[in-house]
């Protein structure tokens, strides 16, 4: 038996989310099904966390143990034969017996793409969100800062929730742009279930000026949601990485 690691890029257009769903097309229903056609195994592909339908993955990590002895390579290219387009394999790794995709995990870093005005694209829109008003750039990237550190991140969560938890450490925020497409990426040790796509919509709706610098203070204080911003929809989110310890 060995422990491999797999990282793992997907268009999540397609799917339901990464976890299985009876009936449903799932990232790692597709792995898993993938897996035992090659080599007749039935395994658990544990991902580093769940994605929700229309999420994208750069750089997913999973691991799972498994008999086969196939040289790495060749378990890459095979699988990667039987896998859809909208799903492939970048990496094998085998690691050590301990190591679990999402609990060895440290850090994760998100980007969320969205168009800001224009006209939005039928072909794009699988690919980025889009947002119809003006926004001040250097605002957004000076409250970005806002969120830095270790805070209770309540008030910029969806209510569908079930931990009990909020707090959660963010290590960067970065704004960017390119034209009129714009790039938030966040890195922090956890995110609550739509906690990136509401805190890039509050910074959004602050660029629009109908959240203030304030309401994000006190959102931060208090886990009032109705202070904090839209949740963006999912096909802009994409999970860039993953980290763990050295």
């Amino acid at each position: 038996m060995r422990n491999l690691k797999l990282t793992i890029e997907y268009n999540g257009s397609q799917f339901f989310g990464w976890q299985k769903q009876n009936g449903k097309r799932t990232v790692q229903g597709e792995l898993e099904s993938a897996i035992f056609a090659l080599t007749k195994e039935k395994v658990i592909v544990e991902g580093s966390g769940r994605t929700d339908r229309g999420v994208h993955a750069l750089g997913q990590v999973a691991s799972l143990k498994i008999e086969n002895k196939m040289p790495i390579k060749n378990f890459k290219t095979a699988l990667n034969n039987l896998l859809p387009h909208d799903v492939k394999i970048k990496k094998v790794e085998k690691c050590e017996d301990d190591f679990h995709a999402r609990f060895s995990a440290k850090k994760k870093t998100y980007c969320y793409v969205v168009q800001i005005g224009g006209e939005e694209s039928a072909i794009k829109h699988a690919l980025m969100g889009f947002y119809s008003y003006d926004v001040d750039f250097e605002k957004m990237r000076e409250l970005s800062k806002l969120f830095i550190g270790k805070h209770n991140f309540k008030g910029f969560c969806s209510s569908d929730t079930n931990v009990t938890n909020f707090e959660r450490e963010i290590f960067d925020f970065k704004v960017s742009k390119h034209g009129k497409v714009y790039k938030f990426e966040v890195t922090g040790n956890g995110f609550l279930y739509n906690m990136v796509r509401i805190l890039v919509g509050t910074l959004l709706d602050c660029g629009r000026g109908k959240i203030s610098e304030e309401d994000i203070r006190t959102a931060l204080k208090t886990g009032d949601r109705s202070l904090s911003g839209k949740t963006m929809e999912p096909n802009g989110l994409y999970l860039k990485k993953v980290e763990y310890a050295k």
